[in-house]
């Protein structure tokens, strides 16, 4: 059975709180399966997620471990490096020097 370890939930619940306090998100779930371990985003409870953190250590020496998953399907951000995929949700404020 693959699972985060506590720092990769760290990474994951930072940006997570970050979103409900901005009141993005509403719930999540973590699943822990045989060949990967999920981390789902929703906007409300009885919908489906908007967002799946995938970490399947499958993929590790190909496309990296770890991934986001889009409401649709799509993949939108795949690596082996957890926090800078997270910055593909994270939509935290951003310094702009100008």
């Amino acid at each position: 059975m693959v699972a985060f370890d506590r720092s990769e939930l760290n990474e994951i619940l930072k940006i997570y709180g970050r979103m409900v306090a901005a009141g993005e998100w509403r719930d999540y779930a973590i699943d822990h399966l045989k060949d990967r371990a999920v981390f789902s985003v929703f906007r409300r409870s009885s919908e489906v997620p908007l967002y799946r953190i995938e970490k399947d250590p499958a993929l590790a020496r190909r496309q990296g471990a770890y991934s986001i998953v889009a409401q649709t399907g799509m993949i939108l951000k795949r690596g082996p490096d957890l926090a800078k995929v997270l910055r593909a949700i994270d939509k935290s404020l951003k310094i702009v020097s100008g």
